[in-house]
C-alpha cells in the first residue's frame, strides 16, 4: 500500500527548500530596510561646489599656522587648539559628522579656557570614526580631520 504523498519525506523536503529561501529572504529585507546606510549624499552636486570654497578656508587656516589636536577623556571631548597668528583663542563652532549615521552628526559651540583647550561633555561616550570640523564663527578658516573615538591619546586634524 502506497502512502498519500503528504506523508512522504521527499515532498516536504523539496517544498522546505524554496521556502527557507523565501524566509531568509524576507528577514534580510526586514534588517535593511530598518538600517539603511546613506552613503551617497542626494545633494552631492552642491556639495562638490563647497569644495573649493573649503579649500580657501583651509588655505587660511593654514596661512594663519593654526594646529588643533582631539582627544577624549571619559566621556569629555577635549581640544587642544594652537591659536597661531591669531590675537586671540576665539570661540569655536565645532561640527562632528559620522562617516555613515548622519542622524548621529551634530555641532557645539565651545570657548576655551585660561591655556586654549576646549571642552565638550557628552551624555554618552563617542565610538567609531567621526570628521571633526573646528571654525570661527566668522567662518573665516577651518580645521578639520578625521578622528576614531575613543583616542586617549591625541589626534592632529590635519588639512
Amino acid at each position: 500500500m502506497v502512502k498519500p504523498w503528504y506523508k512522504q519525506f521527499w515532498p516536504w523536503f523539496l517544498i522546505a527548500l524554496p521556502l527557507c529561501v523565501v524566509i531568509a529572504s524576507l528577514t534580510t529585507f526586514a534588517i535593511f530596510s530598518k538600517n539603511s546606510v546613506n552613503l551617497v549624499a542626494e545633494d552631492y552636486y552642491k556639495k562638490g561646489k563647497a569644495i573649493s570654497v573649503d579649500l580657501s578656508r583651509v588655505n587660511a587656516a593654514n596661512g594663519l599656522k593654526i594646529k588643533a589636536s582631539v582627544h577624549t577623556e571619559e566621556n569629555q571631548i577635549v581640544i587642544d587648539f594652537d591659536k597661531g597668528e591669531l590675537n586671540h583663542h576665539p570661540a569655536l563652532n565645532v561640527i562632528f559628522t559620522h562617516r555613515t549615521l548622519p542622524n548621529q552628526d551634530f555641532q557645539v559651540l565651545l570657548s576655551s579656557d585660561a591655556n586654549g583647550v576646549y571642552r565638550h561633555t557628552l551624555d554618552k561616550a563617542l565610538t567609531g570614526p567621526w570628521f571633526v570640523e573646528l571654525e570661527p564663527h566668522t567662518r573665516e578658516w577651518l580645521v578639520q580631520g578625521k578622528v576614531t573615538f575613543p583616542s586617549s591619546s591625541p589626534t592632529a586634524l590635519s588639512n
